[in-house]
């Protein structure tokens, strides 16, 4: 049985999801092939599909609860059941902190136009802020008017640059290319290590094939030049990752074998 919890030296991270998609590999990674998918092991599912999972990690640092992304809000949407069911009480969220601004990770920001996490603060990237709030920008993507833009108006808004200290044992890492703003979170604690992904790579066929990318990365080439070097650090120095897309629960390290990376769970 999966376990939803782990811990990286003090702090506690548990994963959390929105839900699930099964999805055709190449219409998500168009530069790939099924004959490449099916060389990594459990990379592919029934019917040759990949799964994505719309996952959120609540996180336990320093007497502050934390929960890095939102999920989707969609019909069927479990995350609030989620959250009850892995004893985590939206009231007492502290922090809620966004990798990037796609609508898969704001979902939960807001419900009937209220904060969700009615005692939290937000914090997004300020490079994302910049970008997604553009008029232009806001008129393509219905969602930032929806779940993102309100939370200036409610006054919980803060935003953050690269290497933001949410507490002593958690700093922000900017990992742009999937966005432009995009942010991993960095763990530091009692001498371990971890690292929060969000969308550095989507699939766990990233790790192998790490210069696949998927139609969601806004510039191909630098979340490219990004996910090479986030991963040959992750590697070389042994994070704990707790991967949002990855199947449940998401937690794993980054390995080498016969010289090729691979996603190893926990």
């Amino acid at each position: 049985m999966a376990d939803y919890t782990i811990n990286v030296g003090n702090v506690e991270m548990t994963a959390l999801a929105d839900g699930v998609s099964m999805r055709d590999p190449l219409a998500i990674f168009p530069g790939s092939s099924l004959q490449e998918w099916r060389l990594v092991p459990g990379a592919l599912y029934a019917g040759d599909e990949i799964m994505s999972r719309v996952g959120t990690t609540a996180v336990r640092s320093e007497g502050k609860l934390i929960v890095v992304d939102t999920g989707l809000q969609m019909p069927g949407a479990q995350l609030l059941e989620d959250m009850k069911r892995r004893g985590v009480d939206r009231d007492a969220v502290d922090l809620v902190v966004m990798t990037h601004l796609h609508g898969d990770h704001v979902g939960w920001n807001l419900t009937n136009g209220q904060p969700t996490f009615p005692n939290a603060r937000y914090l997004i990237p300020k490079a994302d802020w910049d970008f997604w709030t553009q008029e232009d920008v806001m008129s393509d993507y219905p969602h930032i008017g929806q779940q993102v833009t309100p939370l200036e108006e409610h006054k919980v808004l803060d935003l953050m640059e690269d290497e933001y200290q949410i507490t002593s044992e958690l700093t922000t890492m900017l990992t742009p290319g999937h966005t432009a703003g995009h942010t991993s979170i960095v763990i530091s604690s009692a001498g371990e290590k971890g690292f929060i992904l969000g969308d550095v790579a989507n699939n766990p066929v990233q790790i192998t094939h790490s210069q696949w990318t998927p139609i969601f990365d806004m510039n191909p080439g630098m979340a490219r030049r990004t996910r090479r070097a986030v991963l040959e650090m992750l590697e070389q120095e042994g994070h704990l990752v707790s991967a949002g897309h990855f199947p449940d629960p998401g937690f794993g390290h980054i390995v080498k074998v016969s010289g090729r990376r691979y996603w190893r769970g926990v």
